[in-house]
């Protein structure tokens, strides 16, 4: 599914024209973008819970030259945790 699609059937769940849709959910994806840089977790109950893991540096391998070896530095990655209903709905 896309966002595209998404936001079309927001629009249809909340009886309001998809441009409010979009915003809507443009607005969601913000506050949750915003939060994970500040350090912040979000919890959706029910849903999931989104937070920032920490990836050490590493040695890995050019995938265009296998015999180089390349350094990868250590970053930031966001993660998403499903929650239990979220789990058990896609049983």
């Amino acid at each position: 599914m896309t966002k595209a699609q998404v936001i079309e059937q927001l629009a249809g769940a909340i009886d309001a024209p998809k441009s409010q849709a979009d915003k809507c959910l443009n607005a969601v994806l913000d506050i949750i973008t915003k939060s994970l840089k500040r350090g912040e977790e979000v919890a959706l109950t029910g849903f999931g819970t989104f937070s920032i893991s920490q990836r050490k540096a590493r040695t890995g391998i050019n995938p265009r030259n296998p015999s180089q070896k390349i350094q990868i530095p250590a970053m930031k990655a966001p993660k998403f945790k499903a929650g239990k209903p979220l789990k058990e709905a896609v049983k």
